[in-house]
């Protein structure tokens, strides 16, 4: 696999790649880029493509043509508002099916998060006007996001007398249980401020350059970072969550972990290029994309 592969075929959402940047851009601005199943799809497809293509998964900084395997995935979206979440057509089909085919459509959706969740890529998500819903899904399930002065978020989905299931997991891990409860349960929309407070999103930016120009110091920052230590890291927090053993097996643990990734290439590259003064092979500042 390489970068000059056959990108996924999308009509409703954009993959632009500019060296270990992705931006995944979703462009169906008209419905306030609404969640229905075929821009459900392509986003799914598009995180496959590029955790395929990732340094994390790879191992390797380049392809076999020279060209930067990818390290920072960026959502973003055109138009008035980042997502407003599940499409009313969507919605409104949902209300005829039953359980069984509901259940494909709850899976579908399922396969975006968690492609989002678990991609090798630092991701980064630039919010703004509003995220609802599946929207609030896509925020939380990045590393890092980034929020513009007057956006909306809201856990909407009691309001329609259904729940945040299937985004359920993932709002919980960013923002806690009391807050993941009392979100689902209010239903109502918050503001950047409670959302930076509660740990929702991580920056506000004042307008869209400010939020261009924090997106840019965020991708900026994350390439001077070794890219499988990143993906590594998140599987440490991964473990951190799920575990079941003692406090001493997790020191072990730790310590076993801690030993295999300072022997690895990347740690050893790291570690010498401290030592010898020099910026480490994946440094930004060594590479032309």
């Amino acid at each position: 696999m390489g970068m000059s592969d056959d990108r996924p075929v999308t009509k409703l959402c954009r993959l632009d790649i500019d060296g270990p940047v992705a931006r995944l851009t979703l462009t169906r601005s008209e419905v306030h880029n609404a969640l229905n199943a075929q821009l459900i799809s392509e986003i799914a497809d598009v995180l496959a493509w590029t955790a395929e293509r990732s340094v994390g998964s790879t191992g390797e900084l380049l392809d076999s043509e020279g060209a930067n395997h990818l390290r920072a995935l960026v959502i973003g979206s055109d138009g008035r508002h980042f997502c407003a979440g599940a499409d009313i057509n969507m919605m409104r089909e949902g209300g005829t099916k039953g359980t069984k085919e509901n259940r494909a459509d709850a899976e579908r959706l399922d396969k975006l998060f968690n492609g989002l969740w678990s991609h090798p890529c630092f991701t980064i998500a630039s919010v703004h006007g509003v995220a609802l819903g599946g929207g609030a899904g896509l925020v939380a399930c990045c590393d890092h996001a980034i929020a513009a002065s007057g956006t909306r978020i809201a856990l909407s989905e009691a309001k329609l007398g259904i729940l945040p299931a299937v985004i359920g997991p993932y709002v919980y891990r960013r923002v806690g249980s009391a807050q993941f409860r009392r979100l689902a349960t209010l239903a109502g929309t918050f503001e950047p401020d409670e959302a930076l407070m509660i740990g929702m999103v991580d920056q506000i930016a004042a307008n869209a350059e400010e939020a261009s120009r924090l997106v840019d110091e965020a991708i900026a920052t994350v390439l001077t970072t070794g890219p499988v230590a990143v993906v590594e890291a998140k599987s440490l927090i991964d473990s951190f969550d799920r575990w079941m053993g003692t406090d001493e097996e997790l020191r072990e643990w730790a310590l076993d972990k801690t030993s295999e990734m300072r022997a690895s290439a990347e740690g050893q590259e790291g570690l010498a290029a401290f030592l010898d003064g020099r910026k480490p092979a994946w440094s930004s500042e060594n590479q032309d994309g």
